[in-house]
Parts: C-alpha cells; sequence; structure tokens
C-alpha cells in the first residue's frame, strides 16, 4: 500500500515525466514536415515521431528515478515491475489534433496500483495548462500559477455541456446510446481529445462520453476528475480506468442520468 507520504515523491517524478514529454513534443507540434505512420489495419490511427520519442524519453527517465516500477505504454511494450506500482504513458493523446496544429492534445500520465490510478497528469505543453490530480485534490499549473479544480455543480442534463472526440462515438449501438444522451444535453462538441477531461475537472463542462478507449486513454483522465469531485466509469457504472466505454461526469445526479440512457433499450 502506498503511504499519502509517498505521494509528493511520486507527482514530482510525474512532472519530470510531463517536462520530458514536452519538449520533445513541442519541438515537432506546428512543423510543416511531420510525418506520421499509419498503425491501423483499416481506418487511419496515426503515429509520429513525436509519439515516440517523447514515450522513450519518459520510459527513460522512469528507468533512472523508478526502476522497480511497471510501464504500460501506448507506443512501446509493457514493462513489468516489481514495486507494485505501474506508469500508464500516452506521450501524445489526440495525435490527429496534434497533425493537424490544434492544441487539443496532451501528454496522459497517471501513476497506478493495481486497485487504480493514484494520481493523474493531463499536459498540453502548448497552452501551458497541466491538469493534476492526486489524493489531496485536483489543482490546474499555468504558467507558474496554481489554481485549486471543483468539477461543476450542475445536476440537470438538460443544462448539461457533453463533450466526445468523435462523433460516431464507435459502433452503432454505441453511437445510438450515445445519441440518447446528447438529444437531451444543453450544448454538444465534438474533437477535443484529452482536453475534454481536463475541462471538465476545472468546471468549464459537465459530460464525457467516449467509447473503445485504452488504459493509456483514459487512467489519467479518471485521477485528474475524481480528484476534482466528479465521477469517471464505464457504462456500466463500473471501474474504467483500463479502457473500455467511458463516462465521466461532473455530479453523482448527471452520471445517473447519463447511465440510464445508455443503457436504455432503443424502442
Amino acid at each position: 500500500m502506498v503511504q499519502q507520504s509517498e505521494i509528493s515523491g511520486l507527482l514530482d517524478c510525474a512532472l519530470k515525466l510531463a517536462d520530458a514529454a514536452a519538449r520533445i513534443s513541442l519541438s515537432h507540434f506546428r512543423t510543416r514536415d511531420l510525418a506520421a505512420d499509419n498503425k491501423a489495419a483499416t481506418g487511419f490511427d496515426p503515429v509520429t515521431i513525436a509519439d515516440r520519442e517523447a514515450e522513450r524519453a519518459m520510459r527513460q527517465l522512469l528507468a533512472d528515478l523508478r526502476p522497480k516500477d511497471a510501464i504500460l505504454g501506448e507506443e512501446f511494450d509493457v514493462k513489468t515491475g516489481t514495486s507494485g506500482l505501474t506508469w500508464i504513458l500516452d506521450p501524445i493523446d489526440g495525435t490527429r489534433a496534434f497533425m493537424s496544429g490544434t492544441p487539443t492534445w496532451g501528454t496522459l500520465i497517471a501513476c497506478c496500483t493495481a486497485d487504480g490510478p493514484l494520481l493523474g497528469v493531463i499536459d498540453q505543453p502548448h497552452t501551458g495548462e497541466r491538469f493534476i490530480g492526486t489524493p489531496d485534490g485536483a489543482h490546474l499549473a499555468h504558467r507558474g500559477t496554481t489554481t485549486p479544480m471543483t468539477a461543476a455543480a450542475t445536476t440537470d442534463l438538460s443544462q448539461a455541456i457533453l463533450f466526445s472526440t468523435f462523433p460516431e462515438i464507435g459502433s452503432p449501438a454505441e453511437r445510438a446510446a450515445f445519441t440518447r444522451v446528447a438529444e437531451r444535453a444543453r450544448l454538444v462538441r465534438y474533437g477535443m481529445d484529452c482536453y475534454a477531461y481536463g475541462l471538465l475537472a476545472m468546471g468549464q463542462i459537465d459530460l464525457v462520453i467516449e467509447a473503445g478507449l485504452n488504459a493509456y486513454d483514459i487512467a489519467a483522465p479518471v485521477a485528474v476528475i475524481e480528484a476534482a469531485g466528479g465521477i469517471v466509469t464505464d457504462w456500466q457504472g463500473g471501474p474504467v480506468w483500463q479502457g473500455g466505454q467511458a463516462l465521466a461526469a461532473a455530479t453523482p445526479e448527471l452520471h445517473a442520468a447519463a447511465l440510464a440512457l445508455l443503457n436504455r433499450p432503443d424502442t
């Protein structure tokens, strides 16, 4: 079991990882000659030199600072560990946005036990925003200023702002379930990648619904949003930090309303 006294050291490590990744990602962001390989057998799932180099830099830093910890990252093989802690890394969440020059991508860093995330960081280097969640709470670090973050108090779905990355969400059934929620929300926006989770933690939006996620897409957002008082589960109300269908909500009331609609059979 991780003691409270250890959390500050783990957070310091996470911030060093974010710094290392940021130096690399910013050196490639908005460059005209950035090339992308396609990892998908069908469709388009891009990866760039920035993704690979940023993750490699974080892994090297962990080898120096936390050699006994395991690592699960998007771009390279799992590294096993003996400490009981696993670092879950996404060097660039939102590579499509990164390629397009839009600042909605970010680096995701979570430190987890077997029970889930202890702490998480959503880092957007271009805007200088770092969304941080620990057992002590959530805060936004932005260009030398630290501000506590608290999720919004919205309880009425008709007043909620809902975000998702892809309009199609996932399968046709998942799209239909999402639509049942979206039709009742006040406002629906798309294409924000991990930045949407940061906005939810700081109280700007109320819901994020996605499907087809991996652990490296959602572990850090879970830590940040829960530290800000929000709720993140799968579409059945269970844990989602290891991936799957994600429902993030600012309040229990919104979570319950969205969950009921996601699981309501079409009539």
